[in-house]
Parts: structure tokens; sequence; C-alpha cells
């Protein structure tokens, strides 16, 4: 098993662990929760703001089957099925999806929203990675994908906090 790390600011990390793997970011971000929950579901706006995840079609509740589309701006981008996992508003999306068929290549990713500390929310996004072709495909994952991470993540915290209500 993989464990947490506890502040890898915005820059992710990518580590193995046997055959399975993580790549895991964290960003804090100064909007509520709720905000931040309402635009990572907003998946037609998706095309306005995301770098990486540039479309996702479908229904965010659990069960179901979703279409995203992956294009990092570096490396090839690829069109994923994955089924979600877990749907807990303002906290948690979860979805799961396989390369072709289950044990080649899987992934489950998850998008945390943390609750606020000092005024700032902890927004963790991370996948868990296993299968037969994990070890050819470290090379994206710990490139093209983790820059796809962390500017997914500064899109969402510039969009969020230019969003988010000012304190006076």
């Amino acid at each position: 098993m993989i464990g947490y790390m506890a502040e890898t600011g915005p820059d992710p990390v990518y580590r193995r662990s046997g055959g399975r793997a993580e790549l895991y970011s964290e960003i804090r971000i100064a909007a509520p929760p709720g905000l931040i929950w309402d635009i990572l579901l907003d998946f037609p706006r998706y095309p306005d703001w995301n770098p990486f995840i540039r479309s996702v079609t479908g229904n965010p509740a659990k069960g179901e089957r979703i279409t995203v589309d992956l294009r990092p701006s570096v490396g090839t981008g690829m069109r994923i099925r994955p089924v979600i996992l877990q749907v807990i508003p303002s906290r948690e999306l979860r979805w799961r999806g396989s390369l072709f068929i289950t044990g080649l290549f899987d992934g489950e990713h998850v998008f945390e929203i943390r609750p606020p500390d000092s005024g700032l929310c902890l927004f963790v996004q991370h996948e868990y990675f296993s299968g037969l072709l994990l070890p050819l495909l470290e090379n994206m994952l710990s490139t093209g994908t983790a820059r796809g991470f962390g500017e997914m993540n500064r899109a969402l915290k510039a969009r969020a906090e230019q969003a988010a209500p000012r304190s006076t």
C-alpha cells in the first residue's frame, strides 16, 4: 500500500510500491468547499478552464459510466470510460477505469476536497494505478500525467478563487 504524503505543494509526486503506483498532488484553495465542488462537477465547462481533463460527459452518480477526454500538455491523450465509485457532495468524487480490459492497466482517480484550515481548503487529486502494463506506462505517468495533474490543480485554484466571495 502506498501512503499519503503530508504536504507536496502544487507539484505532483509519483511513487511505486510493488505492482501498484500512485500519483499524488494537492493544492490549497481560498474558496469554500461547495464552490470548488460545483466547479469540479460542472462537466460542460471543463473545456473553458481545465487544461488536463478536456471534457467529461455523463451523469456524476455512483455506478454511472462517464466518458473522460484526457489531454496532458506533454504526451499522448486518451479517452476513457470509467465508472463512478463515490460521490460525496463537497468532499469526494472517485472513478475507476481500465484500458481495454480489467487487469491490463487500471486507474482509480480520486478528487478530494478537505475542509478549510486557516481559510484554505485542501484539494487533493490522486490516482492509484495497477495492471500488467504499469511498468511500460510509468514514464508517461510520471511526466505527462503528473504535469496534467499540476496544471489542472492550478487552473481549479485560479477559477475557484476568482469566483469566491471576497471577505472585507
